[in-house]
């Protein structure tokens, strides 16, 4: 899929997306050239469009363009790219000492969900990670308003992959990964698909022996609450372990709030029958079943997050400790000096990140991260 394009002296640059990467083409304005890839340092992401940030750039004066490249393993470069399709780093970011690191890997794939459709699925490991069902896995997602979880390095990831785990980012239908098509499908009425999918990556890294029920967990923030919860109503047993950050967790109210009105175009409108089935369908605290075995849950909120009200969550920690059966805890983490999390200090984003980290090791049994007896 076709997601920029800029022109330079020399040629007319176009900017794909395959599943979760970018690829880079160029077509010469002379001679009638057809389209040819050229070929880049690393598999990641970038942008053309100049109204995005970091954004690469082209002159039309100029041959060549300059590329602002990252991946999930590789801390952002610029590269020039020469009309003779070479590509040099340029040293204008030097590397710092956790930007490239040696032993991470990606394996980047697409799963097929309960329909057939292709879900893209970046696997972030170590090398020679073994496929025997025992790596603590992380499977995050968010798949709401067309927004696409696109490669970015973030050496906070390192503590996790240090641990032994293993990452995986998917993209469901509710993103935009393959379209404005691909975001329809899993919005509004059709929001379902949105954890189906996300349900079916999760089973597939299962069955491929990344991980096993007993080492997985979910992670999903904000209007990706909805997908981790309703992904663990829907499959309990798949999961040991579930954080919904920030979480839109109760769809059918969340209309009557102040940022519910600019809501309804996403999520639709519980004012007609329809809207409110499917509000009702997506809504994580009323799919809640009494006497099910849940697994454990820590919910994450800023007391004063003017987006998502904190009662979403405190609501449905409640829910959960009432119904379960399983033993296990349901737990919540509230900052009374944060909000939806977009204003956080460092300090603030790297305490709550070691308290999700350590939940979901020590609900997946790894040794360091079991209470002590007493």
């Amino acid at each position: 899929m076709v997601t920029g394009i800029a022109s330079a002296a020399d040629a007319l640059y176009v900017e794909r997306r395959d599943g979760n990467i970018k690829r880079l083409f160029k077509r010469a304005h002379a001679g009638g050239a057809t389209l040819q890839e050229v070929k880049l340092p690393i598999e990641g992401s970038f942008q053309l469009n100049a109204s995005e940030s970091p954004a690469s750039a082209a002159d039309p004066r100029l041959p060549g363009l300059v590329l602002d490249l990252q991946s999930w393993n590789r801390a952002r470069q610029i590269y020039p790219v020469g009309a003779d399709g070479s590509v040099a780093n340029s040293g204008l970011q030097p590397r710092g000492p956790y930007d490239a690191p040696a032993d991470i890997v990606v394996t980047e794939v697409k799963v097929p969900s309960h329909d057939g459709a292709l879900v893209p699925l970046s696997i972030l490991h170590r090398k020679g990670a073994a496929l025997d069902g025992r790596n603590p896995t992380l499977l995050y997602g968010y798949a709401s308003y067309g927004i696409t979880e696109e490669p970015f390095f973030s050496p906070g990831r390192l503590a996790w992959l240090d641990a032994g785990g293993v990452l995986a980012v998917a993209n469901p239908r509710g993103s935009s990964v393959y379209g404005q098509d691909w975001y329809k499908a899993g919005w509004q009425a059709t929001k379902p698909n949105t954890w189906k999918d996300f349900i079916a990556c999760a089973q597939w890294l299962v069955d491929q022996k990344w991980t096993s029920p007993a080492k997985l967990g979910i992670l999903g923030g904000s209007a990706g609450g909805i997908l981790v919860g309703r992904a663990m109503t829907e499959r309990p047993d798949l999961f040991a372990a579930v954080v919904p950050a920030v979480g839109a967790l109760d769809m059918v109210r969340a209309e009557v709030t102040p940022n519910g009105v600019p809501n309804i175009p996403e999520f639709g409108t519980r004012a007609t029958e329809a809207g409110f089935r499917a509000l009702l369908a997506m809504s994580t605290y009323h799919q809640i079943v009494d006497g099910t075995k849940y697994p454990a849950v820590m919910l994450t909120h800023g007391v004063n997050d003017p987006r998502v009200e904190v009662w979403h969550s405190t609501k449905t920690a409640a829910r959960p400790a009432a119904a379960t059966t399983s033993g296990k805890p349901i737990l919540l983490r509230l900052d009374y000096d944060a909000g939806h999390g977009i204003g956080n200090t460092r300090k603030q984003q790297m305490q709550e990140r070691a308290d999700v980290y350590a939940f979901f090791l020590w609900q997946m049994g790894v040794e360091g991260f079991q209470p002590k007896a007493p």
